[in-house]
């Protein structure tokens, strides 16, 4: 037979195809062109060669045909002729592929298991002279057995044991480790060790701690953490390593490595989750001993954080199928010497071990209701006598804390399952200290000194906490904390307590989830009549109540009711007259309160609709009609915040409203008989003009398919050109925003595609009638650049655009004003978003980049001096909202520009150019180190106090010094020593800034500065 021959002769140099010869000889065998008989003879001169690498090709070859034959086309006779053939042959390896086959089939005896696992262990006794890719298939073969042929394994009993033991051992690669691991564990739980517990266990503590790094690229995908948590499952699988892993991971905690203590307090937690409760008691008391320094004397938080676990999990463990506090069961036994411990930390609580000491009550009270019940009656009794005698608000403020501490365990343990107790007396521990805990929080929070903020948060925290004790406090106790909360944000004067008030409100929130009415009884009124009736004069008092009211409207019922009245009250105030800042912060709460609710499925929807779109219009109409009628509502901050509001109304309409809304986005609601809408009218008063901001929220708001009044193209383009007329003679700032917006929306949202020439005829139009006796110059270049952006974001005609705005750049008349339409291109605008249907493709920062910057650098170098600083201006608008993987390929093309930019006097283009050197010096800062000198020198002049109109904003100067600050620890300090006394002398000045928070940073940069290494003295 030629198939063995040809395979034999194509194998080292066509592996594919001498696979496809074994694939063929399977096929032979299926279709009974050949026995299996003749087969395996014709494998017998070449089994029998002197060349071990020949034997080893043969019994290759027949394993790939054992392979690829069909798991049905064998009989039970020839599975065990095939497995006694194999196993002969195994010393080789290259018999492991055809056993892992044989031993899936269902025609694989127990024996023939046996017969194979035997083969293994006496034939691979040196298994590590192998490399780790000849090993892998070994372990694979003895994984594939254990997990298919358990049964056959463990009536082997010890010489199973035995046998894996040794043929695992002495193994390091990851990939082979993941197996035996898994394999161990299964020997350990399901296998009678004890009389090999110790063997067993030292052959996988061997590997701990695991100290294993994954090469840069490797493929396997191992990590450090795979490996750890496989030897950890290993140590905890079974009670009987308890005498062998206490002892030796309490040695090793000594450690100095926080990544061995951490791998090891991982390890007590796993084998206190794992072993019998019985065993675990014995060593409690051990493992307390040595865990408890890791919290007390805590060095690194997350290791406190560790041993606070391992404690947890032995509680419980210890807390299993107990239903009584027993004194003398091993949880009580086991708790008793923590909670005296615990208790003489408390005696002086103001040192630092006292915290650590109610963290680890509180770890341990959560571990069962039992385990609560017991802390509470060791440590409550004294913690009240400790209070009561506490000398100083230090000390109570630690004992409270403590106290928080344990409330927060009760809470969480009222979340466990529950197991049903043989003692009535576990149902609440507290119960006994109910009058004296709600006397002594209240007491805390309101009888303190008000200057004792600290205090009283802590004070507020623990009455808080007693309220979200489910079923503790009640209805009435709990509506006593509220006053109390409404107290503070209400009545209590706001200078220096932010803090305390802010909790005051998130206390009340927290109420409200769980006890609306009392929030709606209480609260509300108090707070509602707090609300002025008209805009006071003088300080806006009312903020922190409306604060309070927007923060509260959490619940669905309060969020309703907040909505009526303030609507009802916005009603009384617009009749009142008086400044227009109370209605818009009306009016601004209402927008927080509808922009926490999914509008879409609320039912009120059309009630909103009503009240707060198409009433607030008509009265806004009403006003500017009539000028006896004008109220807050006709002010150009009032509109610009109604506008908001209206357009997170519409945009949750369905199509039916939605195309009611879009005929009426200029009459506003209104009989055209009454109004005339701005548009396609001249010499239009202010108050009519002002409605277009309405207008232009409403357009905003309508979804892309619902048709305008001008619902053909035509008609549309008609109106673009209606728009470009109005903004090109606008006045007002406020108006000719909207109208630009519109102009976007238009360009960008509501004309079709086939609409793009005509819009760059008019852009064209507009640029060509740019000069320099042209009045209106300014208008017609902010048009320009908004059409620019609406087309731009769209990716339509980009490189077209982009060359033409950027041609108006060298232009002495109108070059600046065009430079700094640059920054509006790519800047985000809550008009033309994404939220309101706009097209806004992900490419377009992009395009914009790659286009502009080439040609701005050129352009730059071979400019007019006269028009350099426009060039700069353009490119700072841009690079402001350019991501920092578009941005970081130029670095070396930008990096000179940048520089010249921080000379310019704009604080904007400082500002924006600022904050890209300090990306580039996060991310790239080699290419920053040739020009350090250079930029120090600017950035210290930026960062230094105005002396005239010129001078750095305050804006600009803290950034300069957050600039500064990251070079040290980023750029090479060869490269900063020598500029070292320049900062330090610099910074002086900016020590002394008028600005708080410019000091800050002055202080924060002067440090890192002087952090950074003398020069050597040679």
């Amino acid at each position: 037979m030629s198939d063995v021959r040809d395979f034999l002769l194509t194998i080292d140099n066509n592996k594919t195809g001498a696979e496809e010869i074994a694939h063929q000889t399977a096929r032979k065998l299926e279709s009974k062109q050949t026995s299996l008989l003749q087969v395996v003879q014709s494998l017998d001169e070449y089994i029998h060669d002197e060349d071990p690498a020949i034997r080893a090709k043969a019994v290759q070859y027949l394993s790939l045909v054992i392979g690829a034959l069909p798991s049905n086309c064998l009989t039970v006779q020839q599975v065990q002729v095939l497995c006694e053939f194999l196993c002969a042959q195994l010393e080789n390896g290259s018999a492991v592929g055809g056993l892992r086959k044989l031993s899936g089939l269902r025609k694989f005896t127990k024996d023939m298991a046996k017969m194979t696992i035997r083969a293994l262990f006496a034939n691979f006794q040196d298994l590590q002279i192998r490399s780790p890719k000849e090993r892998l298939p070994i372990f694979e073969l003895l994984n594939e057995l254990m997990s298919q042929h358990r049964a056959a394994l463990k009536d082997m009993g010890d010489e199973f044991v035995i046998g894996v033991t040794d043929l695992v051992s002495g193994e390091k690669d990851p990939r082979n480790l993941m197996i035996i691991f898994s394999v161990l564990k299964v020997v350990m739980v399901e296998w009678d060790i004890s009389g090999r517990a110790e063997s067993m266990f030292d052959s996988v503590f061997c590997y701990f701690p695991i100290t294993f790094r994954p090469p840069p690229d490797d493929p396997y995908g191992i990590t450090a953490q795979d490996l750890k948590g496989r030897l950890k499952d290993c140590i905890a699988a079974s009670s009987l390593f308890a005498p062998f892993a206490f002892p030796q991971l309490i040695d090793k905690l000594d450690s100095t490595s926080p990544n061995v203590k951490k791998d090891v307090l991982q390890a007590i937690t796993a084998c206190a989750s794992s072993y019998s409760v019985s065993v675990i008691s014995n060593y409690s008391i051990t493992l307390w001993d040595s865990l408890k320094y890791e919290i007390l004397n805590v060095q690194e938080e997350d290791l406190a954080e560790e041993a606070l676990l391992s404690l947890q999990a032995i509680a419980i463990r210890l807390s299993d199928s107990l239903t009584s506090a027993d004194p003398k069961s091993h949880l009580a036994r086991y708790l008793r010497p923590i909670t005296n411990e615990c208790n003489e930390q408390l005696q002086e609580p103001q040192h630092k071990q006292a915290k650590p000491a109610g963290q680890i009550l509180s770890s341990l009270g959560t571990a069962s209701a039992t385990a609560y019940f017991l802390i509470i009656k060791s440590v409550m009794p004294p913690l009240m006598t400790m209070y009561q005698a506490a000398d100083s608000i230090t000390k109570q403020r630690a004992l409270l804390e403590v106290l928080v501490q344990l409330f927060n365990a009760a809470i969480l343990v009222k979340t466990l399952p529950v197991v049903p107790s043989s003692d009535p007396i576990l149902v609440e521990p507290l119960d006994s200290f109910h009058d004296r805990l709600f006397e002594l929080t209240s007491q805390a929070l309101m009888s303190t000194t008000k200057d004792e903020v600290s205090f009283r948060i802590v004070a507020l925290t623990a009455l808080l906490r007693l309220c979200s004790l489910q079923g503790y406090l009640k209805d009435n106790e709990i509506g006593m904390a509220v006053q109390y909360f409404d107290e503070i944000v209400l009545e209590e004067d706001p200078s220096g307590r932010d803090d305390l008030k802010n909790q005051a409100i998130q206390a009340l929130v927290e109420i409200s989830k769980a006890k609306p009415h009392l929030i709606m009884q209480i609260t509300f009124p108090a707070f509602m009549a707090r609300l002025p009736d008209s805009s006071p004069p003088g300080k806006n008092e009312y903020l922190i109540t409306l604060e309070g009211l927007a923060q509260l409207s959490v619940e669905k019922s309060i969020s309703d009711t907040l909505v009526r009245r303030l609507l009802n009250r916005l009603d009384v105030v617009l009749q009142t007259g008086g400044s227009p800042t109370y209605p818009q912060a009306l009016l601004s709460t209402l927008i927080y309160v509808l922009t926490r609710r999914d509008l879409r499925q609320d039912p009120n929807l059309s009630f909103y609709h009503g009240k707060l779109v198409v009433d607030l219009a008509q009265r806004v109409v009403q006003g500017a009609i009539d000028p006896t009628k004008s109220t807050a509502l006709n002010e150009e901050a009032t509109l610009e915040i109604l506008g908001r509001l209206m357009n997170l109304i519409v945009r949750a309409l369905d199509d039916h409203r939605q195309n009611s809304v879009a005929l009426q986005v200029y009459t506003l609601f209104t009989d055209e008989t009454v109004w005339t809408p701005v548009p396609y009218q001249h010499d239009v008063p202010l108050p009519y003009r002002l409605t277009m901001i309405l207008s232009t929220s409403l357009i905003a708001s309508v979804k892309r398919e619902i048709p305008l009044a001008h619902n053909s193209v035509e008609t549309g383009i008609t109106h673009l050109k209606e728009l470009i007329r109005l903004s090109s003679i606008e006045e007002s700032p406020s108006v000719r925003l909207a109208i630009l917006r519109q102009i976007a929306l238009m360009v960008n949202k509501i004309l079709p595609p086939s609409s793009l020439p005509t819009i760059l005829d008019l852009l064209e139009g507009l640029s060509s009638g740019l000069h320099p006796t042209t009045p209106l110059t300014e208008n017609a270049i902010r048009t320009t650049f908004w059409i620019s952006k609406a087309l731009i974001l769209r990716l339509a005609s980009v490189s077209e655009i982009l060359t033409h705005l950027l041609n108006l750049i060298s232009s002495p008349s109108h070059g600046l004003s065009s430079a700094r339409g640059f920054a509006l291109l790519l800047a985000p605008d809550e008009i033309l978003s994404k939220e309101n249907g706009a097209t806004i493709r992900l490419l377009a920062k992009q395009r914009v980049f790659t286009i502009c910057i080439p040609r701005l650098a050129t352009d730059f170098r071979n400019a007019d001096p006269a028009v350099k600083q426009n060039y700069l201006i353009a490119l700072s608008g841009i690079l402001k909202y350019v991501p920092t993987d578009v941005l970081m390929p130029e670095i070396s093309t930008l990096l000179p520009l940048l520089l010249q930019s921080l000379d310019l006097p704009e604080p904007d283009v400082k500002a924006a150019t600022i904050e890209t050197l300090s990306v580039i010096l996060v991310e790239s800062p080699e290419a920053v180190e040739e020009h350090m000198a250079s930029l120090v020198t600017r950035l210290l002049k930026a960062a230094d106090e105005p002396t005239s109109s010129t001078g750095s904003s305050a804006r600009v100067r803290q950034s300069a010094l957050r600039c500064l600050r990251l070079a040290p620890g980023k750029v090479k300090e060869s490269k900063l020593l020598p500029l070292k006394g320049k900062v330090t002398w610099g910074l002086r000045a900016c020590l002394d800034d008028r600005k708080r928070g410019v000091r800050k940073e002055a202080i924060e940069c002067r440090a890192r500065w002087l952090g950074l290494d003398e020069p050597d003295s040679e």
